[in-house]
């Protein structure tokens, strides 16, 4: 019989780029459901956020690290003997066509994308004991352009790559990887297009739900896709933007 249970108790949770937004409600979406989880920000404390920002660590453990620092994320892998989902939630964006110069090109692809191939490497033996799973979050500029920001766009467009390749090259170890790509998330990252009166108004004219999608859609989604129900899906990158790319 199919497992229709969203239980994840004594399943450890580990969210790279968890004190805010999508991470942080996936956080506590896991955790609600029974989940050890521990989420990172490159924040000293967890003390130093705040819930305007959409941040909660109620139940949660907080680590600083700063994706953009291999190293950090190797010391951080010392922190666990046993790994059932790792969710790979970092991101960074620059406006106003920073990305256009080459170190700041270089500095969001190594964020938004070179820190998940080395979180995968870091976590593969214990994702693999577990046969557990990976989530790894793009988004929907993967699947057109972003004509102020080529970075971010190579990045997500990458990180969607990534997940058909991992997931192809890791479901015979029994590890799942699978991706979201959001739309256009009400979060601290996109405040410039939410809370612009003009641009939210064209925003939500073409989004056929409606509405501007919210952190815990993503969470739902998350739950979903490490859980038995998703059983038989690997290297997908699921496109959660409330049809707007129709």
């Amino acid at each position: 019989m199919i497992d229709t249970t969203l239980d994840y108790t004594r399943k450890t949770v580990a969210i790279i780029g968890g004190s805010a937004g999508i991470g942080n409600a996936t956080a506590q979406a896991f955790r609600t459901c029974g989940a050890n989880v521990h989420v990172t920000g490159t924040k000293p404390s967890e003390g130093d956020y705040s819930k305007e920002d959409g941040s909660d660590f109620e139940g949660l453990t907080y680590h600083q690290l700063d994706a953009a620092d291999d190293e950090a994320i190797k010391a951080f892998r010392k922190n666990f003997n046993k790994m059932d989902v790792l969710i790979c939630s970092q991101g960074m964006v620059m406006y106003k066509r920073a990305e256009f110069e080459p170190e700041n090109f270089a500095k969001v692809i190594q964020v938004n994308l070179n820190s998940i191939m080395t979180c995968a490497g870091q976590f593969y033996d214990l994702l693999k004991d577990a046969k557990g799973s990976m989530i790894i979050v793009s988004s929907t500029a993967a699947f057109h352009a972003t004509v102020g920001n080529p970075a971010y766009n190579a990045s997500k467009t990458g990180a969607m790559g990534l997940t058909g390749t991992l997931g192809k090259a890791w479901a015979p170890d029994g590890i799942r990887v699978n991706g979201i790509a959001p739309g256009l998330i009400a979060t601290k990252m996109t405040k410039v297009t939410t809370e612009h009166p003009k641009r939210r108004e064209t925003t939500i004219r073409n989004i056929p739900v409606g509405r501007i999608g919210d952190p815990e859609d993503m969470a739902g989604l998350a739950l979903f896709l490490c859980s038995p129900l998703a059983g038989y899906i690997v290297g997908q990158t699921i496109i959660a933007d409330g049809g707007l790319l129709l």
